[in-house]
């Protein structure tokens, strides 16, 4: 055994081995039990960030401690390696996304392997695979049939000099990101997956989950189910005439039926059919309408967009006054979203509020607050609350709750409403104008319309070889993709070159890792291993990823592909890892960041970082505080790096012990240095203890001094609180200081003691706690283990057994109190009875000192904790 502690020595050799054993391949079927653990498969942007480490190493210490405790684990991999930066990246260096992507992968595959990640390669997959998309394809084609999948038009962001649509976050200040157009809005056919129709079932289904409340609410906040009333408001004389619908009137929906009485306009959509009938010989009216289909197309854009409105000259009427109700276009109202209109209740709603008071508009309040004073001058939180109906003819005096049904039976009676639930969720739109993608599988025949590419037909391969120009889709360029036959007559035809939004490769793939190679989308081995038991990723995905993954989930249930009904029984969303930012502003306005590696810093005495210099010319830079690390801001730590000068143990170590994973991490260069430390300590305690050879390992505490038994008590308790560490709390960061602790002890004893015994007990000391520690960083574990037993491996080790007897300690410590006050410790015999501590405690110095010769008007014995004398 080396005296040294060399990791770019150890770690490939290891790593070596377990490719040669396929350590790491996981049978299909097992007498242990399963458990199935699985992180968010990475985006391959061309390289590992910490973020990586952190989920992987998570995942990896999971399925090493699972290993150990006798399941049968399973943690694969894989890449979501369409979608727009793969596109973005080919324009700006000129290559074919295709090429750009597989390379990133090749690169990104090393380095998880250089991270010993316990990854069973042989269900690998690749997004962008036609073997992985051609399940995509076939899957649309079976939703079609069932007519969960369907065509309609749909509103884009669409950039007039790209001819492109653009994704929501392209569009920046109502512009394109790359040409700086002003982006329209735009009708256009897209292909939808009927989401809603699952919409119940997917909150539901919410309280029996594994997953933390926050992201449980964040998908019920997104679905958005909300009971209220749709109704009706009749239009007056003349918009019915408009509108050639004398009896008619605009639809709208509310959850806060109470407030009904306090209508003062009502808003709509710029498409909306009342609109475009306004717009009608006026000009102003029309230019604003044009100007409101103009920037983003999605619900958050309202929250921060400035809110504009015009007057359309048409009225409705209020359902129970009669009275004459204006109606505005709004910006903030979309078609999309509901019936496309809104009833304006400026006195309790803050968005119709600032309206009213931006347009001049009647604010009416009709629901008194705990009898509050109300005041149109200013917004307040309390207006929106619930309370009792004021100004509201019939229902004065009634409740929340009352005034609600009052309402809605009255608006029923009458035949202009009725009791709906609504949900804020919208059909999924997977109609993507862009190239790197899944091809959608239809055929647009001008004789037979669209239709459904056969089956034998499958992968519509997509050609690897093209370069966008951001002037629209290749594919709609390239007459050898989209020129084909119509299967049903035979006649010219073209294929769709729209491709799939990337939710859908991300939706199903970790059933794929369940049954590669299957010539079916999923085969009975995924009747093993699904559900899932672990999901392991950003909370950046706990809306959109995690919910199509469990609708995509449903369906597949619902076709008879799979018996489940969730795809994930519990989620861990890791915390972030975190850097110092420092920068400084260009003459030009421009800002320049720097790597923290290149300041140098000072520091008030509390350790606040109060000023910043370069340390290459000494010129002051800002320092903007704690950030997620980021290439753009220049404050990410390469893993690589890490790697090559540390090993990935170190690295692994770091990301586990900083804190623990739900938590954000700060980086710090000086606790890295200090990882690396104890793994170099570690490998010395063993060099040192093997340079007396092997010994067999204690088997309990007879012939024991009191500080052998204290060091076996020390490391069965460790292995008791590390196996609940790893198991049930997932403080990885708490287990690995338990085994530190323990290495501690361990040094202050064995310079006392050279005797077999104490040897026999060093030995069980180092094998348990490099048990322990091996989930953590396996190859120092590795190594370690073989030389202190060596012809075992120690992926074949079970966890480490507590012996029950090492626990049972001769003596107990107590804590000594006098009057409620701790004053000392004192130790007495396990086996003592109440009455012996007590005549004990008496005795103690401790207490003679502390009482002053006072008799004790009470003793309070706690068995195994505590004394306290009361005097």
């Amino acid at each position: 055994m080396d005296s040294q502690y060399q990791p770019r020595t150890i770690e490939p050799q290891v790593q070596a081995e377990w490719t040669e054993r396929k350590a790491f391949a996981s049978p299909d079927n097992s007498a242990k039990p399963k458990y199935y653990c699985v992180s968010m498969l990475p985006y391959p942007s061309g390289k590992l960030h910490m973020g990586h480490v952190r989920n992987y190493t998570i995942n990896d210490a999971l399925y090493h401690y699972l290993r150990m405790k006798g399941m049968n684990v399973l943690m694969p991999m894989g890449w979501d390696a369409f979608g727009l930066p793969a596109e973005n990246a080919a324009m700006a260096n000129n290559v074919p996304p295709a090429k750009w992507t597989w390379d990133n992968i090749a690169y990104m595959k090393k380095q998880c392997q250089a991270m010993g990640w316990a990854i069973d390669w042989s269900r690998e997959l690749a997004t962008c695979s036609p073997e992985y998309y051609r399940w995509n394809q076939w899957y649309f084609l079976r939703l079609l049939e069932k007519g969960i999948v369907y065509k309609k038009t749909g509103l884009v962001n669409w950039d007039p000099v790209d001819q492109t649509v653009l994704a929501n976050e392209q569009v920046i200040d109502g512009k394109g990101w790359r040409t700086g157009a002003t982006v329209e809005k735009r009708e256009i056919p897209m292909w939808y997956m009927r989401i809603t129709q699952y919409a119940d079932e997917l909150v539901d289904a919410l309280d029996g989950l594994g997953w933390p409340e926050q992201v449980k609410q964040m998908q019920r906040n997104w679905i958005g189910r909300s009971e209220g009333v749709a109704f009706t408001l009749p239009y007056d004389d003349e918009t019915g005439r408009r509108m050639n619908d004398a009896k008619g009137g605009l639809k709208v929906f509310t959850t806060r039926a109470d407030t009904i009485m306090g209508i003062t306009f009502a808003a709509v959509a710029a498409e909306h059919p009342l609109a475009m009938e306004a717009a009608k010989g006026n000009a102003a009216l029309s230019a604003f309408i044009d100007e409101c289909g103009k920037g983003g197309v999605q619900e958050a854009d309202l929250a921060t967009m400035e809110k504009k409105g015009m007057r359309t000259g048409l009225y409705v009427r209020h359902p129970f006054t009669s009275e004459r109700v204006e109606v505005w276009v709004g910006n903030y109202v979309l078609m999309s979203y509901g019936e496309g209109a809104v009833m304006a209740v400026p006195g309790h709603d803050e968005r119709d509020f600032a309206f009213a008071k931006q347009y001049g508009l009647p604010i009416k309040p009709v629901i008194d607050v705990d009898g509050q004073p109300y005041s149109t001058d200013a917004w307040q939180a309390w207006y929106e609350q619930p309370g009792r109906n004021v100004n509201s003819g019939k229902y004065d005096g009634l409740d929340q709750a009352a005034a609600i049904s009052g309402v809605t039976s009255d608006l029923e009676a009458m035949g202009l409403g009725k009791k709906r639930v609504q949900y804020r969720l919208r059909d999924w739109g997977i109609s993507r104008q862009r190239y790197w993608g899944t091809p959608i599988p239809i055929i647009l025949c001008p004789k037979c319309g669209d239709v459904p590419v056969p089956d034998k037909d499958l992968p519509v391969v997509l050609p690897e070889d093209l370069v966008p120009d951001g002037h629209g889709s290749p594919l709609a360029k390239s007459p050898a993709f989209y020129e084909t036959k119509c299967p049903k007559c035979g006649g010219a035809a073209r294929r769709d070159t729209d491709t799939m939004d990337t939710f859908v490769d991300s939706s199903w793939y970790y059933m794929r890792y369940t049954c590669p190679g299957a010539t079916t989308m999923v085969d009975a081995r995924s009747e093993y291993w699904m559900p899932m038991d672990q999901y392991i990723g950003g909370i950046e995905h706990a809306i959109l990823h995690l919910l199509y993954a469990r609708f995509w989930t449903k369906t597949m249930r619902d076709l008879g592909l799979v018996k489940i009904d969730e795809p994930f029984k519990n989620l861990l969303t890791q915390g972030m890892v975190l850097n110092h930012i420092f920068s400084r502003r260009g003459a030009k306005g421009g800002i320049e960041y720097f790597a923290p590696d290149e300041v140098a810093i000072t520091q008030n005495t509390e350790g606040k970082i109060t000023g910043a210099k370069l340390k290459s010319d000494g010129s002051e830079i800002t320092y903007e505080g704690i950030g997620t690390m980021s290439k753009s801001k220049r404050n990410g730590v390469d893993p690589q790096e890490m790697i090559d000068r540390y090993g990935a143990d170190t690295a692994r170590l770091y990301v586990m012990s900083a804190s623990p994973p739900t938590d954000t991490m700060l980086w710090s260069d000086e606790s890295i240095d200090g990882s690396f430390k104890f793994l170099r300590r570690v490998w010395a305690m063993v060099h040192e203890h093997l340079e007396a050879g092997v010994v067999a390992r204690a088997k309990g505490n007879d012939g024991l001094s009191s500080e052998l038994k204290d060091l076996r008590f020390k490391l069965h308790k460790t292995i008791d609180k590390v196996a609940d560490d790893y198991g049930r709390r997932w403080q990885f960061n708490t287990a690995i200081a338990a085994v530190r602790e323990l290495l501690n002890l361990y040094s202050l004893v064995k310079d006392k003691d050279r005797s077999p015994a104490a040897r026999a007990v060093f030995q069980e000391v180092l094998e348990d706690a490099v048990l322990m520690l091996s989930p953590i960083v396996p190859h120092i574990a590795n190594v370690l283990w073989a030389e202190l037993r060596p012809g075992t491996r120690l992926l074949e080790q079970p966890w480490p057994a507590v012996d029950s007897a090492a626990l049972a300690k001769d003596t107990v410590t107590l804590v000594v109190q006098v009057n409620g006050k701790l004053r000392g410790h004192l130790d007495v015999s396990a086996s003592a009875t109440r009455e012996e501590i007590e005549a004990a405690v008496l005795q103690s110095e401790i207490v003679v000192k502390f009482t002053n010769g006072q008799k004790p008007k009470k003793v309070v014995v706690v068995p195994g904790k505590l004394v306290n004398v009361v005097v």
